[in-house]
C-alpha cells in the first residue's frame, strides 16, 4: 500500500470538495438575491395593479 500516494489523493479530494462547497454557497447567495429581487418586483406590480393611480400625482401648496 502506497501511503504517500493515498495521502495526496485524499488531500486533493478534500480540496475539490471544499471548492465545490464554496461554489454551491456562492450560487445559493446569488439565487437568494435573485429571489428577493423577484419578490420585490412582484410586490410592486401587485401594488400598482390594486392602486394604479398611486404616485401618479403630487399635490404641492406654496
Amino acid at each position: 500500500m502506497d501511503i504517500p500516494a493515498l495521502s495526496m489523493a485524499l488531500s486533493q479530494n478534500k480540496v475539490l470538495t471544499d471548492v465545490g462547497v464554496a461554489l454551491l454557497a456562492k450560487n445559493l447567495d446569488t439565487m437568494e438575491s435573485a429571489g428577493e429581487a423577484l419578490v420585490s418586483v412582484i410586490d410592486s406590480s401587485m401594488e400598482l395593479s390594486v392602486n394604479p393611480d398611486l404616485g401618479a400625482n403630487i399635490d404641492l401648496k406654496i
